[in-house]
């Protein structure tokens, strides 16, 4: 029995009411996990023996999120609930979708499909833990183990290989000897598995405390050979793998892991395509790469700072960190202080009013002189005020 926390709380009406009308109903998966590890969790979901249109008979506002593989999403009040009914799935022929999802009444059939002994957990109303696989015993190990056979699990669904990868980093958990081969062995159904699902999965691998060990299973399972230009650098990932450093946000791990890859900044874009990166994302960390390979020879300009911003600089600085090179975060918080403007929508004249000032229809010139002004005021040359700035073009276009 565990004490519940508000969101289990908040959520208890939906169990009363799926029980009211003579069904089962539990919370499960990771958020019971966390729990357990006394983690914070963020959601709750919900396992029931109710089908999905006996759902939708005992509440009144749902949305059918998901109503073939059994789940229908339940508004409730200010907030929302994903409720799944207990299924088996048949045979998976591409590795990733299950040929047939069969709703079932029994608990244990339901968390018999689970990927992980740790995520095939069940906890009632009362906070009672139900445990069918000994989830309770990998949690106090620290231990990654399959449901049941792991080559059937991952023949379900292959991201799970990787999926198991990330929670070693994640969790900082080590991985069952036998999960562990069946992943070596059959590593190669990765290739089954859509890029955006990899690189979810990727991603938090390389934000977890246990990057460390999660990097070298990685390495060592040769999953690294079947995901986006990856393939040719198991050194070079060897490397990545010896960091101490924690990464705590997405722009620093794809920034540094292109920066041990030794891919060109003019290749980066293209790697970061190939991994289904948004268009952002991509921007953010091509900035991140220019602005660590000026700062490995130098300290941050005005210029430079402005041109990246301060997020960008103060990821970089950790980065520095991490490579352990001399880091200043306060030098690059001073510099960002005495930044005349931070973008050029700061600047207090636009192309409007030089266009209407000097009675010229617009042009490439337009352009040109609204950089020219820009420059002058970063360097401090020219005050940032829209009649300074009028007296300073006058100028210029009598020169």
């Amino acid at each position: 029995m565990i004490l519940l926390d508000d969101q289990f709380k908040q959520a208890l009406p939906i169990i009363d009411k799926i029980q009211e009308a003579g069904f089962e109903a539990y919370f499960v998966g990771g958020s019971v996990r966390d729990t357990l590890l006394k983690k914070t969790i963020n959601d709750v979901d919900i396992a029931t023996s109710a089908k999905p249109d006996e759902i939708k008979l005992i509440f009144q506002k749902t949305i059918d999120v998901g109503i073939e593989h059994g789940t229908v999403m339940v508004l409730w009040k200010d907030a929302s609930y994903e409720i799944t009914t207990f299924r088996t799935e048949s045979t998976y022929q591409d590795f990733r979708r299950p040929d047939n999802v069969e709703f079932v009444r029994s608990l244990k059939e339901d968390l018999k499909r689970r990927d992980f002994t740790i995520n095939a957990l069940a906890m009632n109303r009362d906070g009672q833990i139900i445990d069918y696989f000994d989830g309770q015993n990998d949690l106090k190990k620290k231990m990654i183990r399959a449901v049941g056979i792991p080559e059937e699990r991952f023949f379900e669904d292959a991201l799970r290989m990787m999926r198991g990868v990330r929670l070693v980093s994640q969790l900082d958990f080590d991985m069952d000897s036998e999960t562990e081969r069946a992943i070596r062995m059959n590593h190669a159904l990765l290739e089954k598995i859509a890029i955006e699902r990899i690189q979810v999965e990727f991603t938090k691998l390389l934000l977890g405390s246990g990057r460390k060990k999660a990097l070298a299973l990685f390495i060592q399972t040769n999953l690294f050979y079947y995901c986006p230009g990856l393939k040719s650098y198991k050194k070079e990932l060897e490397e990545l793998a010896k960091l101490e450093c924690m990464i705590d946000n997405r722009i620093i791990a794809w920034t540094l892991l292109i920066h041990y890859l030794r891919i060109p900044t003019t290749k980066a874009e293209l790697f970061l395509r190939e991994w289904k990166c948004s268009k952002k994302e991509i921007n953010q960390v091509q900035s991140a790469l220019f602005a660590l390979e000026y700062r490995l020879e130098n300290n941050f300009n005005r210029q430079v700072l402005y041109q990246v911003g301060l997020q960008i600089a103060l990821d970089v600085e950790t980065m520095m960190e991490c490579l352990e090179h001399p880091v200043n975060f306060e030098s690059v918080h001073l510099l960002d202080q005495e930044l005349p403007i931070h973008s050029k929508k700061e600047i207090r004249i636009n192309g409007n009013d030089l266009k209407d000032m000097l009675d010229r229809k617009p042009g490439k010139w337009l352009g040109d002189l609204m950089i020219e002004i820009e420059e002058a005021i970063l360097a401090g040359s020219l005050l940032n005020e829209k009649q300074a700035i009028f007296d300073w073009v006058s100028h210029y276009y009598k020169k």
